[in-house]
């Protein structure tokens, strides 16, 4: 099918200004689509099964020949070629590679997942900055864990920080989106052990056996976790820590644990 590109040369183009809207949260959820921005982000979401509305791209970084590519010849319907003018207003990176594109999320529903033998699921409860999702889910990229389960957030994966600092991981670690209490009777129903971080009469995180299926729940620098997960726990974890710091990131409290639980399983 031939694709017709329609070019864009004002900043006061509708489309244009509806890029802009997207930003906000409530625009995302309002519209069913959210703002992709970059190469490598953009690669993800394809090879992960995005479904796409519209591409922008800019001419003088990106050919038309190469988006076809990208998008293996099956492009949006709508495709539009915007100028240098429009381009900087719709794109916020420097290194975004001529792309913008509105795709449609993914429902992330409980009840769509399928538990693999011995799992390794982490599960955040209540984080908020998106630059921690984004980094929490680069980690849980790279330790190759079965999913992610977010509960009762107050951040959005598909904002365009967590998006950018996960370098499109959003789009790769399959991913559960729920309460609390749905999250917890549906890990005691796959027989999945929980392990919760806690300061409170807790066990070192490397004493804990992680070979069979577990699940390591990390809550909110500021408050933790919620009581609800600490009367499911099987196990409550913390990691020693020797300086005078309260905390540490939670991304970075993800990739010690993590890892720790790849470490016993061979990284396999």
């Amino acid at each position: 099918m031939e694709v017709k590109i329609e070019k864009i040369t004002s900043k006061q183009n509708q489309g244009i200004k509806n890029l802009i809207h997207l930003q906000k949260h409530s625009e995302r959820e309002k519209q069913n689509v959210f703002v992709i921005e970059g190469l490598k982000e953009l690669e993800k979401a394809i090879q992960n099964g995005y479904r796409f509305e519209s591409v922008y791209f800019f001419a003088e970084l990106i050919s038309f020949e190469r988006l076809q590519t990208i998008f293996n010849q099956r492009l949006p319907s709508k495709v539009y070629e915007v100028n240098a003018e429009v381009f900087s207003k719709i794109a916020y990176r420097e290194n975004s590679g001529g792309i913008v594109a509105l795709a449609e999320p993914k429902s992330h529903s409980i009840n769509e997942f399928q538990n693999d033998e011995k799992a390794l699921f982490l599960v955040i409860e209540g984080v908020e900055k998106p630059g921690n999702i984004g980094a929490i889910y680069r980690t849980a990229d790279a330790a190759g864990v079965t999913g992610i389960i977010i509960c009762d957030p107050k951040a959005d994966i598909y904002n365009p920080n967590a998006i950018r600092a996960s370098l499109g991981c959003v789009f790769s670690v399959p991913t559960i989106i729920t309460s609390s209490e749905k999250a917890i009777n549906w890990l005691k129903q796959n027989d999945i052990k929980i392990y919760c971080t806690y300061l409170k009469a807790a066990f070192p995180y490397h004493k804990i056996d992680y070979t069979e299926s577990s699940a390591i729940v990390m809550g909110t620098e500021a408050t933790g976790i919620s009581q609800v997960w600490v009367e499911a726990s099987d196990a409550n974890i913390i990691i020693p820590m020797r300086g005078i710091a309260d905390s540490m990131n939670v991304s970075t409290s993800a990739a010690v644990v993590l890892f720790e639980a790849c470490r016993q399983r061979d990284f396999k």
